[in-house]
């Protein structure tokens, strides 16, 4: 798989996310479901706190993109929705360092929503990944 990078302005960069990728040459696409801070059983984690929900939400993606035999570094495309932006981005360093540390700056969006589909859950991502 090849990745080439779109940014027609370079802001983006800074803050960890291409405006736009070319993925070329992929054999797999695998679509992820939104992820969220959920324990293996089903149940809500970390009531009330955002950085914790957003750790776990990364680490169930993780999850997913490792039994489809890929990792973070085959993310091409993130979606972020939060109930809180402003509490969001003084944690999303955590995403971002992750990110990093694969190697892959995803074109990702950040929505925020009136809440997600389970009340106490603050953060939810949603992916695309290529091999």
């Amino acid at each position: 798989m090849q990745r080439t990078a779109v940014n027609p302005v370079t802001w983006s960069t800074e803050m960890g996310f291409n405006q736009g990728e070319v993925v070329s040459g992929h054999a797999r696409t695998l679509y992820i479901s939104g992820q969220t801070a959920m324990s293996a059983d089903g149940k809500p984690q970390h009531d009330g706190d955002m950085a914790a929900q957003l750790a776990l939400s990364i680490d169930n993606l993780q999850a997913v993109l490792s039994d489809a035999g890929m990792s973070l570094a085959n993310l091409v495309r993130l979606n972020v929705y939060t109930t809180d932006v402003d509490l969001l981005f003084p944690h999303y360093g955590v995403l971002a360092a992750r990110l990093g540390a694969a190697g892959v700056a995803p074109a990702t969006t950040m929505l925020g929503v009136a809440r997600l589909a389970i009340p106490t859950l603050m953060v939810e991502l949603e992916g695309t990944a290529v091999a």
